[in-house]
C-alpha cells in the first residue's frame, strides 16, 4: 500500500484534495452513457486529486507518483463516454482544469494549455484574429483542448477538416513522462500518433499546438424530412457540393429530434426527422437555391429568428449530445459507434434502419475520412439487455459496418480493434511501471491478446474488483 501521508508531504504547495466525496466526483467522466459501464465502473474513485497549476507542479506530482508506485489517470473536465478519465487502480487523479492559459495566437495556429475550455479558446482566438479550432466536440462549452487530443476523434468540423489523427490537425505535443526523472517532450509530425487518442496512457500533455481556420458567424439550420432515408440522401448530396461551406451535417431520425430536442420543438413537426446543418454565413444563398433543388423544407434558421436566447447551438443537438438529450427525457437510451464504408454507405444505413427500425433510431455524422465523404453513426439503441446489444453489435458488423464499441473502457476494443505498436512501444519508453492510466491499454497487459476473440478482456488487476 502506497504511503500518501508521505507522498502528500513530498507535494506540499500543490493542490491536493483527499475529501472521499470529491475525490470520487472527480473520478467520474459520462461513462454512464453506457449501461453496461455503468454497472462496471460505478465504484471506482481514485486516493487523491492533484490540481497541478504548471508544468513543473506536473513534473513534481509525476516524480513523487512514480517513487511510490501510485498510478495516476489524467483528467480534463471529464466530458469522455468511455471510462477513459476513470482511475481503474485508484491512485491520483491529475485534474489539469487550472493548466488552461493560451499563450500564443498566430496566423492559422495557437498554442495553448490543456485545461482551457474549448469555447474559451475559440473566443479568444476570434477577438485576436477572426480565427477558431478546425473542429471540436459538441461539448465545447465545457471539455477541455487536452481532454478532446487525448481522447477524442473528430466532431464538429470533420466535414471540412476530418479527424484529429489525419496529419496537421495536430501541431504539436509537449508531453511529461512517468520516469523517475520525468523527461518533457516535444513531439510533431508522425511522433503525434505516440499521443494523440491514447487516453494519457503514455505521457501527460502539458502543451498543445493546433491549426486554425477562418471564424464565421454559422449559420444554425434544420431541415425537415418526413422519411429518415430522404434526410441520408440530401445529407449525402450535401456534403458532396464542394463549393458550399458547411461545418456540421447530421441527419437524425423521428422521433428523437420533436421528443428530445426541447428548444427546437415549435419548429419540427411530430414524426419529422431533421438534417442538423451548420452553414457558412456567405454560403446560405447557395444553399437554398441547393435545398430547392432537392424539394427540402427549411425548418428553422438561427439568422432569420427573433431571439436565440435559450436555444442551443446546432452542434448541441449533434454528436454525442443527441443521445445526451435523449437520456435526459429516457434512461433506457444508449448508443453505438458504427463506420459505413464507402462508396455504398448510404445503401449500409438504408439497410441497418431495415433491419432495427425504432429499436435504433438512426443519427449520422458526415465526416470527410481519408479524403472521401463518408458518415459514421451515433444511432441511438432503445436498451433491453447487454446480451441484446451484443446482438445489434453482432448484426452490424455481419453487414460490414464495424463498431467501435462506446461500452469498453479499452482503447483496442473501443477504437483501434488492434494493438497500436507505436503507442505501446512509447509507453515501454516512457511509463516503465504502467503508472499512466493502467487499465486502458490491453497491449500493456498482454501484447498476445486477441482481438477478433476477446470481447470480454479484464484487466487482471480489477479482478478482484469486480470490473470488467
Amino acid at each position: 500500500m502506497p504511503d500518501y501521508a508521505a507522498l502528500i508531504k513530498e507535494l506540499d504547495g500543490i493542490a491536493i484534495e483527499d475529501n472521499p466525496a470529491l475525490v470520487k466526483q472527480k473520478s467520474r467522466d459520462f461513462y454512464w452513457y453506457s449501461p453496461v459501464l455503468k454497472a462496471q465502473l460505478d465504484h471506482v474513485t481514485a486516493d487523491l486529486v492533484v490540481s497541478p497549476v504548471s508544468e513543473e507542479e506536473v513534473i513534481r506530482t509525476l516524480k513523487a507518483a512514480y517513487a511510490h508506485g501510485v498510478p495516476i489517470t489524467p483528467r480534463g473536465a471529464g466530458t469522455g463516454n468511455y471510462g477513459q478519465a476513470m482511475p481503474l487502480s485508484g491512485g491520483i487523479v491529475l485534474n489539469l482544469a487550472n493548466l488552461n492559459k493560451v499563450k500564443e495566437i498566430h496566423p492559422g495556429r495557437v498554442i495553448a494549455e490543456p485545461g482551457v475550455i474549448i469555447s474559451q479558446l475559440d473566443k479568444q482566438t476570434r477577438a485576436h484574429s477572426g480565427q477558431e479550432l478546425r473542429f471540436h466536440p459538441s461539448t465545447a462549452q465545457t471539455a477541455t483542448l487536452g481532454g478532446f487530443v487525448a481522447g477524442g476523434s473528430g466532431g464538429v468540423g470533420s466535414i471540412t477538416w476530418g479527424g484529429l489523427r489525419d496529419i496537421g490537425n495536430i501541431l504539436r505535443l509537449r508531453v511529461v513522462t512517468m520516469e523517475a526523472e520525468p523527461r518533457v517532450l516535444d513531439l510533431t509530425g508522425m511522433d503525434l500518433h505516440k499521443v494523440s487518442h491514447a487516453y494519457g496512457t503514455n505521457g501527460i500533455i502539458t502543451e498543445v499546438e493546433m491549426p486554425l481556420a477562418p471564424a464565421y458567424d454559422w449559420v444554425d439550420v434544420l431541415v425537415g424530412f418526413d422519411d429518415f432515408m430522404d434526410a441520408v440522401r440530401f445529407s449525402d448530396a450535401l456534403a458532396h457540393e464542394n463549393g458550399l461551406l458547411t461545418k456540421e451535417i447530421a441527419p437524425i431520425a423521428a422521433p428523437v429530434p420533436h421528443l428530445y430536442f426541447a428548444r427546437h420543438k415549435p419548429w419540427i413537426r411530430e414524426g419529422q426527422s431533421v438534417a442538423v446543418l451548420m452553414v457558412a454565413p456567405f454560403a446560405m444563398g447557395p444553399f437554398e437555391a441547393f435545398a430547392r433543388t432537392q424539394k427540402a423544407e427549411i425548418i428553422f434558421r438561427s439568422d432569420t429568428v427573433e431571439s436565440m436566447k435559450g436555444i442551443p447551438h446546432a452542434y448541441e443537438l449533434a454528436w454525442n449530445h443527441t443521445t445526451l438529450r435523449a437520456l435526459k427525457v429516457d434512461p433506457n437510451f444508449t448508443y453505438l459507434q458504427v463506420q459505413y464504408p464507402g462508396p455504398d454507405h448510404v445503401a449500409k444505413v438504408a439497410k441497418m434502419i431495415e433491419i432495427f427500425g425504432d429499436e435504433v433510431p438512426g443519427h449520422l455524422e458526415f465526416i470527410r475520412f481519408n479524403g472521401e465523404i463518408q458518415c459514421a453513426g451515433l444511432p441511438l439503441v432503445r436498451y433491453t439487455t447487454e446480451e441484446r446489444l451484443n446482438e445489434i453489435i453482432r448484426i452490424h458488423e455481419d453487414n460490414g459496418c464495424p463498431i467501435f464499441n462506446p461500452h469498453r473502457y479499452t482503447l483496442e476494443e473501443g477504437g483501434m480493434k488492434q494493438t497500436d505498436q507505436v503507442q505501446l512501444a512509447f509507453k515501454r519508453e516512457t511509463d516503465p511501471k504502467g503508472l499512466l492510466n493502467p487499465g486502458k491499454m490491453i497491449a500493456w497487459e498482454n501484447p498476445d491478446f486477441d482481438f477478433t476473440a476477446g470481447k470480454n478482456f479484464l484487466f487482471r488487476g480489477l479482478e478482484s474488483m469486480g470490473v470488467s
